[in-house]
């Protein structure tokens, strides 16, 4: 039997200075837990699974709305896994992020695994404020060791000030176009993500394009936004490229604080 979920988080100022939960709504596999924050006044969410999920014809969608001012970090306990299913039709997860004026969301899940034999369709679609802030990471793992990956196609639109930042899909598995696993793509690696960061203060100094490594790439998007892409043999390596990006645009935001630049 298919499971239908769908988790809410709003996240709003509390008038002190810190950010509050008034919804904060598990469902199905999807728990939501509040968790200790540690970047400073904002709060902090984590997804926890469960149960397994998604196995095929699931339809599992979390909604999350910050509101003007407030911070939230939303994260994962454990990596998602796309299984499969006694239905044969996909399993689908949607994600939508609302971010208003002055208000910030760290976007960092663990990766998400292909499993050979699942079907999986994931969309993340995200409205933001002309000053709000977003760090968003996704992973994604083709099979488990030595294993062939399941179909995946994932989608990201990202609109700010409602028009078009970034609108990107992407097809891996059996069934994606062919090429996916060739040099041009992913160079017969297995593991692949990305980092897009939104900040207003990109508009006055914006990121130079540049080589993150062998296989990965910082690149400015039109609007104040950048976004790193990278390839890596496993989980590991690809985390680790992409922290280090986090961690630098973290260090130059504290110093663009700090001097009021």
């Amino acid at each position: 039997m298919s499971v239908r979920a769908t988790a809410r988080i709003v996240a709003v100022p509390d008038g002190r200075g810190r950010t509050s939960l008034p919804v904060l709504e598990s469902d199905g596999p999807l728990a939501l837990r509040r968790t200790r924050a540690v970047n400073g006044p904002g709060a902090r969410v984590t997804v926890v699974g469960a149960m397994s999920a998604p196995l095929g014809g699931d339809r599992l969608a979390i909604e999350a709305r910050v509101e003007g001012g407030a911070r939230l970090t939303v994260d994962a306990a454990a990596a998602t896994v796309a299984l499969p299913g006694r239905s044969a039709e996909p399993a689908s997860y949607d994600i939508e992020l609302t971010v208003g004026e002055e208000a910030e969301l760290r976007w960092l899940p663990e990766r998400l695994v292909s499993v050979r034999g699942s079907v999986l369709r994931t969309r993340i679609r995200i409205r933001l404020a002309p000053t709000a802030r977003l760090v968003l990471r996704e992973e994604q793992v083709l099979g488990r060791h030595a294993e062939d990956p399941g179909t995946l196609t994932s989608r990201i639109t990202a609109h700010r000030d409602g028009r078009p930042l970034l609108d990107q899909e992407t097809s891996y598995g059996p069934g994606a176009p062919g090429g996916w696993d060739g040099p041009a793509v992913l160079g017969g690696h297995r593991a692949v993500g990305q980092l897009l960061l939104v900040d207003p203060a990109f508009a006055e100094r914006r990121p130079e394009a540049r080589l993150l490594g062998p296989t990965a790439v910082l690149a400015p998007l039109t609007g104040p936004a950048a976004l790193v892409t990278a390839t890596a043999p496993d989980a590991r390596l690809l985390r680790r490229v992409l922290d280090e990006a986090l961690n630098a645009y973290d260090e130059e935001s504290v110093a663009r604080r700090t001097t009021g630049g």
